[in-house]
């Protein structure tokens, strides 16, 4: 697959030098491109996704973009991992290591093992957070949130500097979007966790969040500020 694009190989920044910037470099592009082929990619690279979400990792290391990766640059990926993206695991029948995404998927996963939000339970949020940037405020003002390619729409239980927080929104967003989620249950709209506490949801029949289950938005950036909605 020489010369293919990564939709997550974007973005800059300084690099680090010496042996230990080459080698977090190196983690990151190996992060980037599972991430790539485990929720986006793998039909297209030829790699036989289960119903559940998981590929064996023999088969990620056998294809040509990831020939220079052993089996432990992916363990030590998957544990380094500071939003918990992926999980890996023995094979319950052969012990082969398998790994998927947690969430962020495009390709269609039927058995993620996600768990159900039930209204008024323990681990309902009241409001869930959906971070975003200001040049796309005035569309979800009108429009609300859309899942658009993606199978679910990402949710934050609270802002990523919060205790607990680890996933859910870009760390660059300079807006964010509060969500009513009992408001939401009560309409018959669905909300799972993820295994590394991302609140999904696949919206309404449309696959939006409309705005009338917004219970308020703050620009965070240059200066916090709260928006009308």
């Amino acid at each position: 697959m020489a010369g293919l694009l990564f939709e997550s190989d974007r973005g800059g920044g300084r690099r680090k030098t010496g042996r230990r910037g080459r080698e977090e470099d190196r983690d990151v592009r190996l992060s980037k491109s599972m991430s790539y082929a485990l929720r986006h990619g793998a039909n297209h690279m030829g790699l036989p996704l289960s119903s559940d979400g998981y590929l064996f990792v023999e088969d990620i290391l056998a294809h040509p973009q990831f020939h220079s990766y052993k089996l432990d640059d992916v363990e030590r990926v998957v544990a380094t991992n500071d939003k918990q993206r992926f999980k890996i695991r023995a094979h319950p029948e052969d012990g082969r290591m398998q790994i998927r995404a947690n969430q962020g998927h495009t390709l269609q996963v039927k058995d993620l093992e996600l768990k159900p939000v039930l209204a008024g339970s323990p681990d309902c949020p009241a409001e869930a957070v959906h971070g975003s940037y200001m040049h796309n405020w005035s569309s979800i003002q009108q429009h609300g949130l859309s899942r658009m390619r993606r199978t679910h729409i990402h949710l934050a239980p609270g802002l990523p500097q919060e205790n607990g927080v680890i996933s859910g929104m870009r760390r660059d967003c300079d807006l964010v979007i509060f969500i009513d989620v009992p408001k939401a249950l009560a309409d018959g709209i669905e909300f799972f966790w993820s295994e590394n506490r991302v609140l999904l949801t696949t919206g309404n029949f449309e696959g939006k969040l409309p705005p009338v289950y917004f219970s308020r938005a703050i620009r965070l950036k240059p200066t916090r500020s709260i928006l009308p909605l």
